[in-house]
């Protein structure tokens, strides 16, 4: 299940489960919705799985985020998840927070 909170320029997007094939057909609403988010967090503390499908969702999201100027955080610990968005890329495109630390939004409205 996804689960996204927005504000006028800050959304989190948040995962409990699985962010795999089965949650495809959300990606491209999700993106749209997202389209003037400036400042991002991904909270993947309540995920149990992804798959490549969900890591490239990432991708494009946190490409979306960056091209705007914007900052893409992630809140992951699990140690499989970090492994494949790792291998898939999308690390390196977002702060990395813990699940027990809550990333500062100054600009959160």
């Amino acid at each position: 299940m996804i689960e996204i909170s927005v504000s006028r320029s800050a959304a989190t997007l948040t995962v409990v489960g699985d962010l795999d094939l089965s949650e495809r057909d959300r990606f491209p609403e999700l993106l749209v919705r997202l389209a003037e988010i400036r400042y991002l967090t991904v909270d993947l503390c309540r995920a149990r799985f992804v798959d490549s499908t969900g890591a490239a969702f990432l991708v494009a999201l946190g490409h979306d985020v960056l091209d705007r100027g914007g900052e893409p955080v992630l809140r992951v610990t699990d140690e499989s998840i970090v492994f494949v968005l790792e291998i898939c890329g999308a690390l390196a495109l977002y702060e990395q927070h813990s699940c027990g630390n809550e990333p500062p939004h100054p600009h959160e409205d």
